[in-house]
Parts: C-alpha cells; structure tokens; sequence
C-alpha cells in the first residue's frame, strides 16, 4: 500500500472536488480520498496490486484536470 498526494490544476469551484474524488474512487484498490480544494491538491491510499498511479493521474487528467506533481510513500504492513 502507498500513500499518495497528486498537487492539481484547473480547480475552479467545489463541484470540482466531487468529479474528482468520483474519478480516484472508481478505481480498484484506492480509499481514504481527500481533495483538498484551496490546496489543490488530492490525497488517497492505493494498493499497487489493484492500480498504479499512472492509472489514476490518467484518470484524472482524462476528466480535465493537471497533475502538476505526484508524491508518494510507501505504508508500513502492520
């Protein structure tokens, strides 16, 4: 598991949190999504054996938005 933050571009009101966390959350195997409007930016866990992060910035970019830069960690298994 991998923790993940996307910074974005081309957030221009509220309702666009919701296309976005609808998009990240469609997918398999991510959960805990935030987006962070007045950051831009969007927060998620994802499990790379269900997705990958080139998956979900396509995702996201498909719907209109700029993944400006993506940063992730590793989760430690408990």
């Amino acid at each position: 598991m991998e923790k993940v933050m996307m910074k974005l571009g081309g957030l221009t009101c509220p309702s666009c949190l919701t296309k976005i966390e609808k998009s990240v959350e469609s997918s398999a195997g991510t959960g805990d999504i935030k987006v962070l409007f007045n950051a831009g930016k969007v927060k998620f866990t994802l499990d790379d054996q269900q997705t990958s992060v080139d998956k979900i910035k396509n995702k996201i970019e498909k719907i209109g938005y700029q993944v400006k830069a993506i940063k992730t960690r590793e989760l430690a298994n408990d």
